[in-house]
């Protein structure tokens, strides 16, 4: 950063110095120029009428004026050395009644401009008014003045540009140092967000946000870890008691009870298969689905223990993977045939941009302090702890993830028993 303000600011101030260098004496000398000529043309008409008894005075700060024929005689001057002498040779040639020199004396240089007059009281003669040239003009101090101010300022950026990339990189730094000492192990530590309000403070909020959401998915690796090697533990322990008992007495509900202990292996399996699936984000083939459609096939396909009635809204599309929406379906709708107790009734509604489906039972329904929890993977209910009639507590998480990741939502919603309410975008 540093290097890259001097050299752009560098340029930027040598091309100033070369471009003030070169274009201050051309525009100084030509006001010199200017002001002499009009001095020395107010002094040509000045002696149409009459001639001068003294010294000429001045006339607009001019003060150096003299009047001298084509002999090189003065006929009238300024008060001043300058009076006792000829200022200078130059003589209008060609039919030009103007002429213009430049003089050195001992106490500097003067621009020079004659204008002639050959009818003047003083016969033919030409008017000479001159002017000094200023100091920067006489001398190179202006190119080293120049040349020594943009070196300053130069060296001035590169230390502001030095020191202040370094301060704003000051808190970058921070974080990085910070950021060295996280680990797998404690990810509760958070980066300090400086009260700045500017850019800074946002990758240092950003930080903290990666961070949390990296804590909460190693915590939930964890207890997915825990709570999959408990959950798995029970039936196959279950499994392996009633095949060492058939063994010796080929008890025929026995096996079936083992057989039943492995579908729910099986089940639990393909579930984690599915789950890991979504936690990776595996891409689907995605597709525009009638979505009241869906729902009444997925209820005609399956056999329910409770009557299911509908109340579907035709023309709701949304787009989706139909396998995936179809399984997140017969997960509330199983859920629901597991606790009701008379009845299921399911609805197919639009609402603004989004297809909502809502699967109520008439079950014991879900406490409010738990409605959220009931989303975690493995929870189950008091009332369902059983192996024999509850679930593996996998089907709910299942079911939001395959909302989530369809950019809908899946939430439980007040009811007398348990309601659950799905919103998809509408396609």
């Amino acid at each position: 950063m540093t290097i890259a303000a001097v050299t752009l600011f560098g340029a930027i101030v040598l091309a100033v110095v070369w471009a003030i260098s070169l274009t201050y004496p051309v525009r100084a000398r030509a006001d010199l120029v200017a002001h002499a000529d009009d001095a020395s043309r107010h002094l040509a008409t000045v002696i149409d009428k009459r001639p001068f008894t003294g010294p000429i005075p001045p006339w607009d700060r001019v003060y150096i004026m003299q009047i001298v024929d084509a002999t090189g005689q003065v006929h009238a001057a300024n008060a001043g050395p300058t009076g006792q002498r000829v200022l200078t040779r130059a003589w209008p040639t060609g039919g030009d009644s103007r002429v213009q020199d430049r003089v050195c004396l001992p106490d500097g240089c003067l621009v020079v401009v004659g204008t002639s007059n050959p009818t003047s009281v003083y016969g033919s003669v030409v008017a000479y008014a001159a002017m000094h040239e200023p100091f920067l003009l006489a001398t190179p101090f202006l190119p080293l003045l120049l040349s020594g101010a943009a070196a300053v300022l130069v060296a001035l950026l590169g230390w502001g540009a030095w020191y202040g990339t370094g301060r704003v990189l000051a808190p970058v730094e921070r974080i990085r140092s910070g950021l060295e000492h996280f680990s797998a192990q404690d990810l509760s530590r958070r980066i300090d967000v400086p009260d700045t309000r500017d850019e800074i403070a946002e990758l240092a909020t950003t930080v903290n946000q990666t961070l949390a959401r990296l804590e909460d998915a190693v915590e939930r690796n964890r207890r997915f870890v825990s709570d999959a090697s408990h959950e798995l533990r029970t039936p196959i322990t279950g499994l392996m008691v009633r095949l060492e008992s058939g063994l010796e007495d080929l008890d025929e509900q026995e096996w079936r009870a083992a057989i039943t202990c492995a579908q729910r292996l099986s089940d639990i399996v393909h579930d984690l298969l599915l789950m890991a699936r979504l936690d990776a984000r595996v891409e689907t083939a995605m597709e525009r689905i009638d979505l009241g459609q869906l729902v009444e096939e997925e209820i005609a396909l399956r056999h329910f223990r409770l009557p299911v009635t509908t109340d579907v809204e035709p023309g709701l599309h949304v787009e989706g993977n139909r396998l995936r929406l179809g399984r997140l379906l017969t997960n509330l709708l199983s859920n629901a045939d597991r606790y009701g107790d008379s009845r299921i009734r399911v609805s197919v509604t639009g609402q603004a941009d989004q297809a909502v489906v809502e699967v109520q039972d008439d079950g014991p329904g879900i406490p409010e302090d738990m409605r959220e929890r009931v989303f975690e993977r493995f929870t189950r209910l008091d009332h369902t702890r059983s192996w024999d009639t509850g679930g593996s507590g996998l089907g709910l998480p299942i079911a939001r993830d395959i909302a989530t990741a369809h950019g809908g939502t899946l939430e439980a919603g007040d009811a007398p028993g348990a309601r659950l309410i799905l919103r998809l975008p509408r396609h």
